[in-house]
């Protein structure tokens, strides 16, 4: 067999390195229109907070949003959303849980008993129960599922990118120079996996001072215009260094979040 090129669209080989041979058929009685990978290339930048204000900005349009955390040992999804309740099942299979707003999750804390035990298992574990939010749940009438990934580039995003049919990636970073070499890692990888990445958000992107109304930028000058040209990239949003994002995922309550934040990141879905 010749050395794979990972053009999978031009190889008479019959091998089973092309990713969409092993897409899981998602559960029967679901049904989802388009599927978004929401990552970073680093922990830290806030993804989980733009996924949520992304399925927030999404059922605000009079969409039908959805999250699945694939966040295993990492879940804050259901905090954010102040989700205190368990995930039940019925003789078809698993249902999410429904926020204030009507919005579908799924993570591995609304399956504990206890939210603040630890997800102490191997990768293999990990992958497959992401990818059985994704059988085995049953998603009913979501127009926009987005999956809260782990951070950086190893086994759980290639199962996701492998296992579900990605539509598009939102790429979640920071200004500083070490994230923004970091991001072309996470960019480089989608475009291995011949997804497209719809935009780039830059979170803590600058203070706003609250006296003046000058912007700050406290990490730094950003560069993300110059790393989302390089890639073409179309689509860049800046969100701002706000306390209040923190204190509304501490209280629960991020679907309270301003509108001129979730329209601005709606822009990055919006057909």
């Amino acid at each position: 067999m010749a050395e794979c090129n990972h053009n999978c669209e031009t190889c008479k080989e019959n091998c089973s390195s092309n990713p969409k041979s092993f897409l899981e058929a998602p559960h029967q009685m679901s049904s989802v229109k388009k599927v978004y990978a929401v990552m970073s290339g680093k922990g830290g930048v806030g993804k989980s907070l733009v996924t949520s204000m992304m399925a927030v900005a999404t059922q605000r349009n009079g969409l039908n949003a959805a999250i699945l955390d694939a966040d295993i040992t990492g879940p804050s999804i259901p905090k954010a959303f102040g989700i205190k309740s368990r995930a039940v099942g019925n003789e078809y299979g698993l249902l999410p849980v429904k926020t204030h707003t009507g919005i579908d999750v799924m993570s591995i804390n609304l399956l504990l008993d206890n939210e603040t035990d630890p997800v102490v298992w191997r990768g293999p574990v990990i992958g497959g129960t992401v990818k059985q939010f994704w059988t085995d749940v049953i998603w009913d009438d979501v127009d926009y599922m987005f999956v809260d990934m782990p951070p950086g580039t190893g086994d759980v995003p290639l199962t996701v990118f492998q296992s579900l049919p990605i539509d598009g990636i939102i790429v979640v970073t920071s200004p500083q120079e070490l994230v923004s070499m970091i991001v072309e890692k996470a960019v480089k990888m989608a475009n291995l996996m011949n997804i497209p990445i719809m935009a780039i958000v830059e979170n803590m992107s600058y203070f706003t001072c609250p006296d003046c109304g000058k912007k700050h930028n406290i990490y730094g000058e950003s560069n993300i215009e110059e790393t989302a040209a390089k890639f073409g990239i179309k689509k860049v949003v800046k969100l701002p260094i706000d306390p209040m994002f923190a204190k509304l995922c501490d209280a629960g309550t991020i679907e309270t979040v301003p509108d001129n934040i979730t329209n601005e990141l709606f822009t990055c879905i919006e057909q």
